[in-house]
């Protein structure tokens, strides 16, 4: 049985959510580490409700932080284990969200960062119906071997938009993965954008936040006004 996952919420500037934004934090931080990625964008989605459940796993290396999984090896068996074993809660997190505000798949788009974003691929690609969109920063695609079963579509048999950002000199996932998981998802027809941020490490920087935010904007429909974000 999936272990249950909660975090920090923000309900809608617009009082009634007409989408549904959760973000996935990465290894060692919990919830409120991206939460607040929410306040920033709410300019731009005014009817999104944002969520940020913390990981279901205390941290060994950062006693007050979370983990989707273990890294105490990081090889790809490792890495392939994990996400399948955390896949479940998160799944049951995204149901019971979409359904407490009366939404479904095609009104949410997953954002990961690092450990999360190895979770919204994997779990994005998988869902029953597909979300309209999965954002990763600094993250990487796990088991790509095994992308066969990434067959997640909408209602007009097409996959969720995928936008991946990464910064040219991150210390942790090199920023080689970037174009690994463009190539390898390319290869199975599920199209993908990215967004390179130059001098940036394992971190989001300011235009990677712009870019991301017009990305989920544009992925949920959502009309901008003239210059909104703009510079």
């Amino acid at each position: 049985m999936a272990s249950p996952i909660d975090g920090p919420r923000i309900a809608p500037k617009n009082r009634i959510a007409k989408q549904l934004v959760v973000f996935l934090h990465g290894y060692g931080a919990d919830g409120s580490d991206l939460i607040e990625i929410g306040k920033q964008w709410q300019s731009i989605l005014p009817d999104a409700a944002f969520a940020s459940p913390h990981a279901p796993h205390p941290c060994a290396q950062a006693p007050n932080g979370r983990q989707w999984f273990s890294l105490s090896m990081r090889n790809p068996e490792e890495l392939w284990q994990g996400v399948v074993d955390a896949r479940p809660s998160l799944d049951a997190f995204l149901d019971a969200e979409l359904a407490r505000l009366q939404l479904d798949d095609s009104r949410l788009v997953i954002v990961g960062f690092s450990q999360g974003t190895m979770m919204a691929l994997h779990t994005g690609l998988r869902r029953k119906r597909a979300p309209a969109a999965v954002l990763g920063y600094s993250g990487m695609l796990v088991g790509p071997e095994h992308l066969n079963e990434a067959t997640a579509r909408d209602r007009l048999g097409q996959p969720p938009a995928v936008f991946l950002v990464h910064g040219n000199e991150d210390e942790l996932i090199p920023v080689e993965s970037l174009f690994v998981a463009t190539e390898e998802l390319c290869k199975v027809n599920i199209p993908s954008q990215w967004h390179l941020s130059v001098g940036i490490g394992h971190g989001i920087d300011a235009a990677g936040l712009m870019h991301g935010g017009l990305f989920v904007a544009s992925s949920l429909g959502v009309k901008l006004p003239p210059g909104l974000m703009a510079g």
